[in-house]
């Protein structure tokens, strides 16, 4: 773990691996240890960056425009000697951050993946997010983390994997409410419609068939905004498909990024 100091604040990142990198951006309702059981796979072939967004774990806050925090991100390429051939993976929140990341500095990074995200939510997932954010002024993350964790799983997998909801419960109570509420005003005001067309990177649209945060039909509308883009739809998945079916992410996310080794190997093995 380490602490990058960019001209405009401060972004605490994990780094582990060798080879082309890729940029991890996490959700809204996780940490960059959302990730952990997808990293090591990657990193067998990959540079692998996981940096905690602004306002999340060590990093500062960069404002509640996702433009702002895209424009914080942007800084890693020329901090870490990215070159330009680095592939960007955004999943929920951090798929909006890796989206507006394209529009505004698409040229210095070469692929991207959209998982579990969309262009924009309706008034009622607006509204949504507003609610959210009075919660967890008034009352401190707990009062969220219940309706969080049906946002990111399935019932049936809650159900069956209580370590792995008690375990995502742990750190999202460790969230700065301040920079939740934040986060959650960045999403009811952002409407990339415009400008979505635009992204001219190579891009993968990846959603859990049940994804109840941001269904599929946001990722359909997603794809075929975009110029350049594939869908794929992954069965039986919520929003977090990395944590509840890592292997099968792998292997969708493989062939358009070049993978070889990571999608022969066992998660968690």
């Amino acid at each position: 773990m380490a602490s990058v100091r960019l001209h405009d604040g401060i972004l605490d990142i994990a780094e582990t691996g060798a080879g082309k990198p890729i940029v991890l951006l996490h959700s809204l309702l996780a940490d960059r240890a959302v990730f952990d059981r997808i990293v090591p796979l990657l990193a067998t072939e990959r540079r692998v960056i996981v940096p905690d967004l602004p306002g999340f774990g060590g990093s500062s806050s960069a404002g509640a425009t996702i433009e702002g925090i895209a424009d914080r991100i942007s800084g890693l390429f020329d901090a870490l000697d990215l070159g330009k051939d680095a592939d960007v993976l955004g999943n929920g929140f951090g798929g909006f951050v890796a989206s507006a990341l394209a529009i505004r500095h698409g040229a210095k990074f070469d692929r991207l993946v959209l998982a579990d995200t969309g262009i924009g939510f309706t008034p009622e997932g607006k509204q949504s997010f507003y609610a959210m954010a009075d919660r967890v002024r008034q009352s401190g993350m707990e009062a969220i983390v219940d309706v969080a964790m049906k946002r990111l799983f399935p019932d049936d997998f809650i159900a069956a994997h209580p370590d792995v909801v008690a375990e995502r419960r742990a750190a999202l109570v460790k969230t700065n409410p301040e920079f939740f509420a934040e986060a959650c005003h960045a999403l009811a005001a952002l409407d990339l419609s415009a400008q979505i067309g635009g992204i001219r990177n190579r891009t993968l649209v990846v959603v859990g068939e049940l994804d109840s945060a941001t269904p599929p039909q946001m990722s359909r509308a997603l794809a075929k905004a975009l110029p350049d883009a594939e869908l794929v739809e992954i069965a039986g998945c919520g929003h977090a498909p990395m944590v509840q079916a890592p292997q099968t992410f792998i292997e969708t996310i493989s062939g358009f990024l070049g993978l070889g080794r990571a999608a022969h190997l066992r998660a968690g093995a």
